[in-house]
């Protein structure tokens, strides 16, 4: 069932595939959507080589540089017109509701410009300027031909050169803080916990539950960060305390109550005539 929604996305977030010269020594544009899906997948549990890019101004940056938070990777170029912005208000609108769930710091982005001879510094700047971005913790990157290839098989995202500029997959790939892929997000399109459980996840899951008074906070946070449909935002549920509140009252108000009936008993018993303890006294 899970595999079938999962189809069901990818096929809604195709992008137009048509023949065209692939721009990776694989030729990937004559996959259907579940090969597609199934290359992307793939990519799950893989761990992200070290490959080298240039920000937007200008400074050398590695994928090293991201670990130790989760990192959240999206791949676009600068001169589509449609997807790719589209594709960016959407992980911008979902970034800053985790943001405001789990903390401005909890996780960085960056947008990778896969058309290495055209997306410059200066262009992808630009770009992240057309579509107000301008977050600390998001970073548009380019890069050379061979990095960019060896990133987007990394990733498991597919992309190559067609008549109306590049084809690709709308993809969106969430990695751990040690640069292991853990999710990944399809279409234009898509809802806020597609985005946000897993990074969710990774930032107030702990692998000990209670090793420390921080993991109990974070597990705390995990458990009552919840998304609120109504509303599509994230908010922390303080419902459940009230619940354990008064579950505690009634399970405190039962023990107290069997432990003074247990012991009204036994002090009866102990009263009565008959009873070992009166025979003592009389004696």
């Amino acid at each position: 069932m899970k595999r079938s929604f999962s189809l069901l996305i990818l096929l809604m977030s195709w992008v137009a595939f048509l023949p065209g010269a692939p721009l990776a020594a694989t030729d990937k544009s004559d996959y259907t959507p579940e090969q597609a899906l199934t290359y992307s997948q793939a990519a799950i549990g893989r761990t992200l080589a070290n490959y080298a890019f240039t920000d937007s101004h200008g400074e050398a940056v590695t994928m090293a540089d991201f670990r130790g938070k989760p990192l959240v990777v999206s791949f676009i170029y600068t001169s589509c017109a449609d997807s790719c912005p589209i594709i960016t208000q959407t992980l911008a609108d979902a970034a800053a509701s985790a943001r405001n769930a789990l903390g401005n710091d909890s996780f960085s982005v960056v947008s990778v410009g896969f058309d290495s001879a055209a997306d410059s510094p200066d262009r992808m700047r630009y770009f992240a300027t057309q579509q107000g971005i301008d977050v600390a913790d998001w970073k548009f990157l380019s890069g050379d031909l061979p990095s960019m290839v060896g990133l987007a098989e990394n990733l498991g995202f597919i992309f190559y050169s067609s008549p109306k500029g590049y084809d690709h997959l709308s993809q969106v790939t969430v990695l751990d803080g040690k640069g292991v892929v853990y999710r990944q997000v399809y279409g234009q399109t898509f809802d806020l916990p597609l985005l946000v459980e897993p990074l969710k996840e990774l930032v107030f899951g702990t692998p000990t539950p209670f090793a420390s008074v921080g993991d109990l906070i974070k597990k705390v946070r995990l458990f009552c960060t919840i998304y609120d449909p109504a509303q599509d935002r994230y908010r922390f549920d303080y419902s459940i305390f009230i619940q354990l509140f008064v579950g505690t009252l009634i399970v405190g108000g039962m023990f107290i109550f069997v432990v003074r009936e247990w012991v009204r008993i036994f002090r009866a018993r102990r009263r009565k005539p008959g009873s070992s303890s009166h025979r003592q006294s009389s004696a």
